[in-house]
C-alpha cells in the first residue's frame, strides 16, 4: 500500500471529519432531511472525484436506476440468501427444518427478516448518490454483503440541530455517548468499510465518505489501525482480519403503494414533498423543515373548507398561530426541535376539532409525486408494487415479508391517536340504501345544545324589548337599574343625577325563528319537516334543511344542516307547517316559518333571529297576524358556536342513538 502525499488535498475538511489526507468523513442521521441538505451542500462545495457509500456493491445497479427515477419513490428489497441463526453466525442447514409445516416456516420468515433500501429524496446517502449521479461523481458501495442483515441505531438528538451546528460540532457532541457496536456483523461491517476505503484512496484524490453517525468513529478507529506497513505491527495484522461476503440474492426493485408511504419515508411525505418541489422550481429549501408544518396546515385549511363549505369553521391566522405554539409546546416536552406527526395532529385536533385535524393528518401523508395505479397487485412504471406496514411489507404476489432498514435512523416509536375516520364512498351507498324512510329520530345531545340556544335567544329578547321600554328620571333615593351617564352628562348644567328605569318586559315568548341562511335557496334545503317534542323541555320544531342522505356519516346516520328553524316553547301539537294550507300564501321558506310563528303563537312578539334586520315584508307580514317582530342579530353570537348548532344528525330510529357517538364527529 502506497503512502499518500503529505500536503492534505482537503483543506477545508476539520481534522475531526478525515480520514487520512484523502478521505472526508461525514457522519448523517439516516431518514433526516436536513442532512441530505447538509451532503448536497458538502458535494457542490467541494469537488471529489468519488463518494464512498456504507451499502453493499450488490445494491448499486438497482439503487441507482432507482435514483434516475426520482422523485418517484421506490423501495429495493433483498431476498433472503443463505440465513444465520443471529448476528456474525452462520446456520447449518439441516433436512428436519424443510420437513416443518407452513406455520414453522412463515414464523421463521419473522425472524429473519429481509433488508431493503428506501430510495427517498430526503435520505442523505440517496441524496449523496444522486449529486454524485448528477455532477459525474463516481461511487463506490464500501459495505460488507450480509444476509440476514441486522441494523444497528440507537436514540439520537433531533436532526435540525445541524441547520445551526456545523457537521463536526454536531459529531464532537456525539462522540462521548456513541457506543462500540455489540454485535459481530456490525463490527465486521466496520472493519470491511475501512478496508475498502484504504483500498479507495489508493486511486482517488478527494474521497467523501457518507456514513451513519454512529459508525464513523469505529470506521475511523479501524481505518488507522490498518498501517500500510502490516509486517511492522504483527499485532495489528492479527487483529484485522478482514471477514468475507455471504452469499445473497439481488435485490428486487418495487414501487410503493402512495397509502403507505409514511413507512418508507424518513420525513413526512408531505415536508418530502416540499423538498422535491423547492428542487425542482430552485427555491430555498434550508427553512423547509419547519416551514413546512405551516404549509401543511394551509393545505389542510383548504381542504378542509373544500368538502365543508360553509359547514367549516372560520380557519383565521389567529387560530393557526395557537395551533403552532401548541406544535411547539408539544415538541419541546418531547424534547424535540421539530414536531412530530401525532404532535401536529394533536395540536390541530385540540385547537381546531377533530375534522381539521383528519384533514391534517391525510395531508401529510399526501406526496404529489407518484404515478398513480389501481389495485394492490397493479404495476407502476413497470414495478412491482409492494404495500409497507410496521416493519413489514406485502408483496405483489400476496406474500407478507418482515424488513430491516439498511439505512435505519433514530428508533420509531408508534402511537394511536383517537380520530373518526371520514367513511368510504361504498358505505356511504350501502348506509343510504338501507335507510328506512317511517323511521327518524334526532340525536339528544345536539337537542340539548339547541335547546339551550334557544333560551338563551328568548332571554336575549326580553333584554331588547326592555331596552325599548327603558326610561330616565332623576336621582332621589334609589339607583334603580344604574346611572345614565348620557343623561347625567347632557344635564350637567343642572348638578343632578339621571338614572335607568327599565320596566319589566310585558307578557312572554314562545315562538322563536332562527334564520342561518338568508335569502335560502331551495334547492338547498329539499329536507322539510316538522318535528314534535319528546318531553316537555324540549320545543315543536319545523325546519328546512339539507338532505341528509346525501351525508351519510354512519349505518342509519345522516347529517344535515339548518337553513332555518322555528321553535315553538312551550310544545304544542300543530299541522305539519309544510304542508298547512292555510300557509300557501307564503312564497319563500323563510316566509312560510315565519307565518306558522305568527299563526301558533300565543305571544304578541315573535323572536327573530338573523343576520339582518328584518325587512318591509316580514313586517308587513306580522302585522297581518298582529304581530311584532323581535330582531335579535346572529352576529351577538359566536360564529363557531352557529356552525356547531346547524348542524343536525337524523338518527334512523331510536336504536342508533346506542352507537351514534362513535360516528358522530365535532366540527
Amino acid at each position: 500500500m502506497s503512502t499518500p502525499d503529505s500536503s492534505s488535498s482537503l483543506p477545508s475538511v476539520p481534522d475531526l471529519l478525515r480520514m487520512g489526507d484523502r478521505i472526508a468523513v461525514l457522519p448523517v442521521i439516516h431518514g433526516s432531511g436536513q442532512f441530505a441538505l447538509t451532503v448536497r451542500r458538502w458535494l457542490l462545495e467541494e469537488e471529489y472525484d468519488c463518494v464512498a457509500l456504507p451499502l453493499p456493491p450488490s445494491f448499486r445497479d438497482q439503487v441507482e436506476s432507482a435514483v434516475l427515477d426520482l422523485p418517484s419513490p421506490a423501495i429495493v428489497i433483498q431476498p433472503h440468501g443463505i440465513y444465520s441463526d443471529a448476528p456474525g453466525e452462520a446456520s447449518s442447514w439441516s433436512e428436519s427444518a424443510w420437513e416443518e409445516d407452513d406455520d414453522d416456516e412463515d414464523d421463521f420468515d419473522m425472524v429473519q427478516p429481509v433488508s431493503y433500501v428506501p430510495i427517498d429524496p430526503c435520505q442523505p446517502v440517496i441524496m449523496a448518490i444522486r449529486a454524485a449521479m448528477g455532477e459525474h461523481i463516481a461511487r463506490a458501495y464500501v459495505d460488507l454483503e450480509t444476509d440476514p442483515f441486522w441494523p444497528y441505531s440507537s436514540v439520537m438528538p433531533d436532526p435540525y440541530a445541524v441547520r445551526h451546528v456545523s457537521p463536526e460540532r454536531f459529531a464532537a457532541a456525539l462522540l462521548p455517548g456513541i457506543t462500540r457496536p455489540p454485535d459481530e456483523q456490525t463490527r465486521n461491517r466496520i472493519v470491511h468499510m475501512a478496508h475498502r476505503l484504504r483500498q479507495l484512496e489508493q486511486r482517488c484524490e478527494k474521497i467523501l465518505f457518507v456514513t451513519s453517525v454512529l459508525h464513523w468513529p469505529w470506521v475511523r478507529e479501524a481505518y488507522h489501525l490498518m498501517d500500510d506497513d502490516a509486517e511492522a505491527d504483527d499485532r495489528s495484522a492479527t487483529q484485522m482480519v478482514l471477514p468475507e461476503h455471504d452469499d445473497v440474492q439481488p435485490p428486487v426493485r418495487y414501487a410503493v403503494d402512495p397509502r403507505t408511504l409514511t413507512f418508507l419515508f424518513g420525513e413526512l411525505p408531505f415536508i418530502t414533498g416540499l423538498y422535491e418541489r423547492a428542487r425542482s422550481e430552485l427555491e430555498d429549501d434550508e427553512d423547509l423543515q419547519i416551514d413546512g408544518v405551516k404549509e401543511l396546515l394551509i393545505a389542510a385549511r383548504s381542504s378542509y373548507r373544500s368538502e365543508l363549505g360553509n359547514r367549516a369553521r372560520n380557519v383565521t391566522p389567529l387560530l393557526l398561530s395557537k395551533c403552532l405554539q401548541y406544535i411547539r409546546n408539544l415538541s419541546l416536552i418531547h424534547r424535540r426541535m421539530t414536531p412530530d406527526l401525532v404532535t401536529i395532529v394533536t395540536a390541530a385536533q385540540q385547537i381546531l376539532g377533530d375534522q381539521f385535524a383528519v384533514h391534517v393528518a391525510e395531508n401529510a401523508n399526501d406526496y404529489p409525486y407518484v404515478d398513480p395505479f389501481d389495485g394492490e397487485s397493479a404495476t407502476s412504471m413497470g414495478l412491482p408494487v409492494a404495500t409497507l406496514g410496521i416493519d413489514q411489507a406485502r408483496l405483489a404476489d400476496g406474500e407478507t415479508v418482515s424488513m430491516v432498514n439498511r439505512l435505519p435512523g433514530p428508533p420509531m416509536t408508534w402511537r394511536t391517536l383517537q380520530l373518526q375516520r371520514r367513511p368510504r364512498t361504498n358505505d356511504k351507498q350501502r348506509w343510504a340504501y338501507q335507510w328506512n324512510p317511517y323511521s327518524q329520530c334526532s340525536y339528544p345531545p345536539e337537542d340539548l345544545r339547541i335547546e339551550n340556544f334557544r333560551t338563551r335567544v328568548f332571554e336575549r329578547a326580553k333584554a331588547i324589548m326592555g331596552n325599548d321600554l327603558a326610561r330616565t328620571e332623576k336621582f332621589t333615593t334609589s339607583v334603580k337599574d344604574g346611572i345614565d351617564i348620557r343623561d347625567t352628562l347632557r344635564h350637567w348644567y343642572e348638578k343632578e343625577i339621571y338614572v335607568k328605569v327599565i320596566p319589566p318586559s310585558r307578557g312572554t315568548l314562545d315562538a322563536c325563528v332562527m334564520l342561518f341562511d338568508s335569502p335560502a335557496d331551495p334547492r338547498d334545503y329539499p329536507w322539510r319537516t316538522t318535528w314534535f317534542a319528546e318531553h316537555e323541555t324540549e320545543s315543536t320544531l319545523a325546519l328546512f334543511a339539507t338532505d341528509f342522505r346525501r351525508e351519510m356519516v354512519g349505518p342509519g346516520i345522516g347529517l344535515s344542516v339548518y337553513g332555518g328553524a322555528l321553535f315553538l316553547y312551550p310544545p304544542i301539537i300543530i299541522p305539519d307547517v309544510w304542508l298547512d294550507p292555510r300557509l300557501d300564501f307564503t312564497e319563500t321558506l323563510e316566509e312560510r316559518l315565519l307565518a306558522a310563528a305568527c299563526l301558533h303563537s300565543n305571544s304578541g312578539q315573535i323572536v327573530l333571529l338573523s343576520a339582518l334586520p328584518p325587512g318591509a315584508g316580514f313586517r308587513r307580514l306580522a302585522r297581518r297576524f298582529k304581530k311584532h317582530l323581535v330582531h335579535v342579530p346572529l352576529g351577538s353570537f359566536s360564529d363557531e358556536q352557529v356552525k356547531q348548532l346547524r348542524m343536525v344528525h337524523v338518527l334512523n330510529g331510536s336504536e342508533v342513538r346506542s352507537y351514534a357517538e362513535e360516528f358522530i364527529r365535532k366540527i
